[in-house]
C-alpha cells in the first residue's frame, strides 16, 4: 500500500510512476476522498469540542441550582450531528481504502521505463548454451522414457497442470528441493521455516494477492482459506502486525511449500509438460530488513538464486523488469530464466523482488531502531530459490544423454544418489 500523505504531497510524480506501470495515473479520486475525509475530521472534532464544553456548562448549571434544559437540547443535538458525521467520515475512509488497495507500488527510478517484456534488460548471461550431436528430446520424451512422470494421473486425480512425480522423477524432485534448502541454510544464511500451505484473507491482503489477484487463487469458501501461490505469503506474514527491534533486522528466512495457482489469465498459453502447472514446488526465500539496505540485500538474494543454478551447472541469463512488466507489489524484479534446448527458448525460473515498504504498510509491520525512536516500515523482498517446475525442463533437456540416460552434476549427487538417470530395470 502507498503512503497516502506521499501521495498528497507528490501527486504528479506519483500520477507518473503509476502510469510508467501501465495504469491510468487518475489520481482525483483518491485526493477529492482524501480532502472530504480530512474536511469532515475537522468537522467532527469542532462539533466534540464544542460539546464538551456544552457538557461543562451543563454542570455548572445544575450545581447553581439554574435550569440547564436548553443546553442539555443542544448538547444532544450536537452529540446526534457529530454521531452522524463519524459515520460519514467511515465511509469515505472505507472507500479511500478501497481505492488505495487498487494502486500498485511504484517503481524504483533505476527500473527500465517501458510498457511489456519486450523492454526488460538483460543484465548477466552464465554458462555455455549445449550443442549436441544427436536429436535433441524435450522433457516430456525424457520423461516417457526414464518414466520420471506422469501427467495423465494427474489429470485423472485432479485436473490439468497436477502432475505426478514417479520413481526417478519423484526422487530428483526431493532432490532440488534438500539441495536448494541446504545450501540457502548452509551457505548464505537463511532460517528453513516449513509453512502452513493455506493462508487466511488478512494474510493474503497483506502481501498483496488480494484483492487484485484472487481469481488466481485457489479459494476454500467454507473457511475462507485460501491455497498459497508461493511461500512467501505465510512466510512474510509471520510479522504482520509486529514491531520488531533494530537487533531483529536483516531477517533472511527461505522455506519450502507447493504452490497453487488457478493461472486464470493464462488462456491460450503453452500448457506442455512443466511449463504452466497449477501445482508446483518451491523454495523460496524472504528478507526484511531496513530501508537503506533494501537494494544491496536484493541484489545479495539475486547472487543467492543463481548460485543455486551454477552449482547446478544450468545456462542462466537474468533479466531487469522494465515498469510495465513488473507485478502489483514489486518496486524493481529480476527474473531468472533458463535455457530450454528443445524449446530454443528461455524459461522463467526465478523472480526476485524489492517490495520496498508496500507490504509492510499493508501487514502493520514495523521495526524500531533504538527504545525512544518512532516505529518506521521496514522493506520486505522475496526471491524463488528456485521453482523445480521450469529448472526440471531446462535440468533434464541440458543433460540429456546420446544412450537415453540424463547426467546429474557433482553438486546434487549426493542428493540424488547417482550420477546417472536411467530407465528402471
Amino acid at each position: 500500500m502507498l503512503d497516502l500523505k506521499y501521495i498528497r504531497d507528490n501527486a504528479d510524480e506519483v500520477s507518473k510512476r503509476l502510469k510508467d506501470k501501465g495504469e491510468s495515473g487518475d489520481l482525483s479520486q483518491i485526493l477529492e476522498l482524501d480532502k472530504r475525509r480530512r474536511s469532515q475530521l475537522q468537522e467532527v472534532e469542532q462539533l466534540k469540542h464544542e460539546r464538551k464544553v456544552l457538557s461543562e456548562e451543563v454542570n455548572r448549571l445544575k450545581r447553581a441550582g439554574e435550569d440547564a434544559s436548553s443546553v442539555i437540547d443542544k448538547t444532544r443535538e450536537i452529540s446526534k450531528q457529530a454521531k452522524e458525521l463519524d459515520e460519514a467520515v467511515k465511509q469515505i475512509s472505507d472507500t479511500l481504502q478501497t481505492e488505495l488497495d487498487k494502486l500498485p507500488n511504484l517503481p524504483h527510478a533505476s527500473v527500465p521505463i517501458g510498457p511489456n517484456e519486450t523492454h526488460n534488460v538483460e543484465v548477466k548471461r552464465w554458462g555455455d548454451i549445449p550443442e549436441f550431436d544427436f536429436k535433441v528430446a524435450d522433457h516430456i520424451e525424457i520423461g516417457d522414457r526414464l518414466d520420471l512422470f506422469n501427467f495423465e494421473w494427474g489429470s485423472k486425480i485432479s485436473g490439468r497442470g497436477f502432475p505426478v512425480y514417479k520413481g526417478a522423477g519423484a526422487k530428483l524432485e526431493r532432490a532440488f528441493i534438500n539441495f536448494m534448502l541446504d545450501t540457502h541454510t548452509k551457505d548464505h544464511g537463511y532460517t528453513e521455516l516449513f509453512p502452513p500451505f493455506v493462508v487466511n484473507r488478512q494474510s493474503a491482503y497483506g502481501t498483496a494477492q488480494l484483492p487484485k489477484l484472487e481469481d488466481d487463487m485457489y479459494h476454500a469458501a467454507l473457511d475462507d482459506l485460501f491455497l498459497i501461490p508461493t511461500a512467501e505469503v505465510p512466510v512474510t506474514n509471520i510479522h504482520r502486525g509486529d514491531i520488531l527491534a533494530m537487533d531483529d533486522l536483516p531477517i533472511n528466512y527461505c522455506a519450502y511449500s507447493a504452490c497453487f495457482r488457478r493461472e486464470a489469465g493464462s488462456w491460450g498459453k503453452d500448457t506442455r509438460g512443466f511449463l504452466r502447472l497449477h501445482q508446483f514446488n518451491k523454495v523460496e526465500m524472504v528478507k526484511v530488513v531496513t530501508p537503506e539496505t533494501s537494494y544491496d540485500e536484493h541484489e545479495a538474494m539475486l547472487k543467492n538464486a543463481t548460485r543455486i543454478l551454477e552449482l547446478l551447472e544450468v545456462p542462466y541469463r537474468v533479466l531487469e523488469l522494465c515498469s510495465g512488466d513488473l507485478t502489483f507489489a514489486a518496486a524493481k524484479c529480476y527474473d531468472i530464466e533458463v535455457w530450454s534446448p528443445a524449446e530454443q527458448k528461455w524459461l522463467e525460473a526465478s523472480s526476485c523482488s524489492n517490495f520496498e515498504d508496500f507490504q509492510a504498510r499493508r501487514m502493520n509491520l514495523r521495526f524500531r531502531r533504538d527504545a525512544k525512536s518512532k516505529p518506521e516500515f521496514p522493506h520486505t523482498l522475496n526471491g524463488s530459490g528456485l521453482a523445480t517446475s521450469r529448472l526440471i525442463v531446462s535440468f533434464l533437456e541440458n543433460n540429456q544423454q546420446e544412450d537415453g540416460s540424463v547426467r546429474v552434476p557433482k553438486a546434487l549427487q549426493s542428493y540424488f544418489g547417482s550420477d546417472r538417470i536411467t530407465r528402471p530395470l
